[in-house]
């Protein structure tokens, strides 16, 4: 079924039974002692025709530790899209005990299609084609087919509900929660596509949004094809980073004195898995740790020993002492191959977008990304995805992103995101005129409270509680250092 798009992002006014709600609020403590209240409100099912169908959305709140300077609501939105072992309900926990917990309730939920708000189901689909980080072009079909398979296991289980889970309607829902709690405005901080959330909140709402911080953000122009496309220039960003970083320490990795002489070394070590007994998985393990461990600067040094000592047991043939090297790098998601239902949020949020039809051009991308973007899976992020099977088409397009009639808010971005691409950070920035705290040297992906990153909390609390934004373009390091290894010194001159 084909729904014609509306060009028009809004939706008639909820009617006022909806906004009258009043939940009924259950006293609990989490698991770490902290209080809490739980409440489920409905929305409708398509915000368009509010007569129709009600979905749950489940609640939670942390009360203003400080009433006397209680400033109001702060709705919080994690990654994912679908959570992707987000926190949902649970992520404003991590702001108890914050200057935040004093002057605001803390307001979590599960979006549409999580957790304990009405889900969103796939059927689980396990994938025939051999998990490879290089695949051969004689695999594609096998690769476009365990896609095409994914989408109609996601319709089967998810049915006309998946046209209704999307930015849009969550943007929607946010506001029928501040009006439920009967606020005149809230205030949101979002991770990753919860960034994009809030970015879209504003867009629909803006006379209802205060303060808000955008972290780790989606890029406002890419399409979500794009998005997973320029993640794999974002890992091999890292891993130059890591190998030109390992070329200045030859004398302890013995892998050359450069970045290009590193990264031959990581294909010599390739070619020599290859050409062993489970070389293909074998080899897909390294080049999963080469970009996974080059984001985490903490990790370098225990990358560049790990590189040195599978080529050397490849090379020798030691094929106990490869898969014990290579034991703890995992593959894919778990929760993709477990149960008999997971969560379809993800393949509903990303069909917002179109994506291309013809396999060809899948196939064309990944022959690219074998040869440029093999480490961290950056083949994953050019084959098929559901989108070029998709069997709706979303009933509205994407809203724009535009900043008008709320105040200027803040990006916080790692340069090193392995996610969502710095130059995404910077794009929202300079799309809605927000202030942009940039983490150097960091692979960090959701970083306000989440990183520890003492410098970053500091400017968020601040802006937060005291209204007091940073300088318009401000950078701060990243809290996972360069692995304390001395550089070799400079090779000696003859005197002249």
């Amino acid at each position: 079924m084909v729904i014609k798009r509306s060009d028009s992002p809004t939706p008639p006014a909820t009617p006022h039974a909806f906004r009258t709600q009043r939940p009924r609020w259950t006293a609990a403590t989490t698991d770490d002692g902290l209080p809490v209240e739980y409440a489920t409100i409905e929305v409708p099912r398509d915000h368009a025709d509010p007569a129709g169908e009600r979905l749950t959305l489940a609640l939670s709140r942390h009360r203003a530790t400080d009433p006397d300077r209680r400033r109001g609501i702060l709705l919080a939105v994690n990654g994912g899209p679908g959570g992707d072992w987000g926190l949902g309900r649970g992520l404003v926990a991590k702001f108890a005990g914050t200057p935040l917990h004093e002057v605001y309730d803390l307001i979590g939920f599960d979006p549409r299609g999580t957790g304990a708000s009405t889900p969103l189901h796939a059927e689980v689909t396990l994938p025939k084609a051999p998990f490879d980080s290089r695949p051969p072009d004689s695999a594609f079909e096998a690769l476009a087919e365990d896609m095409r398979r994914r989408e109609l296991a996601c319709e089967r289980a998810g049915g006309t509900l998946r046209r209704h889970i999307s930015t849009p309607n969550t943007a929607r829902d946010m506001d029928l929660i501040r009006c439920i709690l009967g606020e005149e405005r809230l205030n949101f901080v979002g991770y990753a596509y919860g960034a994009y959330v809030g970015a879209v909140y504003g867009a629909l709402f803006p006379a209802h949004l205060d303060r808000s911080v955008l972290d780790s953000c989606v890029h406002p122009g890419w399409t979500w094809r794009e998005q997973f496309l320029w993640q794999g220039d974002a890992v091999r960003r890292n891993v130059d980073a890591w190998a030109g970083w390992a070329g200045e320490r030859h004398r302890h990795f013995g892998l050359g004195t450069d970045a290009a002489a590193v990264l031959a070394a990581v294909e010599d070590a390739v070619a020599a898995l290859e050409r062993r007994p489970d070389g293909t998985r074998m080899r897909t393990l390294l080049d999963g740790a080469v970009g996974n461990r080059a984001t985490d600067r903490a990790q370098w040094a225990e990358l560049g020993f790990l590189v040195r000592d599978v080529r050397t047991a490849a090379r020798a043939g030691d094929e106990a002492r490869i898969r014990d090297l290579l034991a703890e790098q995992g593959t894919w998601r778990p929760g993709d191959s477990e149960g008999d239902l997971r969560c379809g949020v993800l393949e509903a949020i990303t069909l917002e977008h179109d994506w291309p039809a013809d396999p060809e051009t899948y196939f064309a991308d990944m022959r690219e990304f074998r040869r440029r973007f093999p480490y961290g899976y950056g083949v994953l992020r050019a084959q098929p995805w559901v989108g070029a099977f998709r069997t709706f088409t979303a009933p509205e397009r994407p809203v724009a992103l535009t900043r008008r009639d709320y105040p200027a808010g803040l990006v916080v971005q790692a340069d090193g995101d392995p996610m969502d691409h710095y130059a995404g950070g910077v794009a929202m920035a300079e799309r809605l005129g927000h202030h942009l705290v940039t983490v150097e040297d960091s692979g960090d992906h959701e970083v306000f409270v989440l990183s520890g990153n003492a410098r970053v909390d500091a400017f968020v609390h601040r802006y937060l509680v005291d209204g007091t934004l940073p300088p318009e373009r401000t950078s701060v390091p990243g809290t996972a250092a360069r692995p304390a290894l001395p550089a070799d010194a400079p090779a000696a001159t003859l005197p002249a």
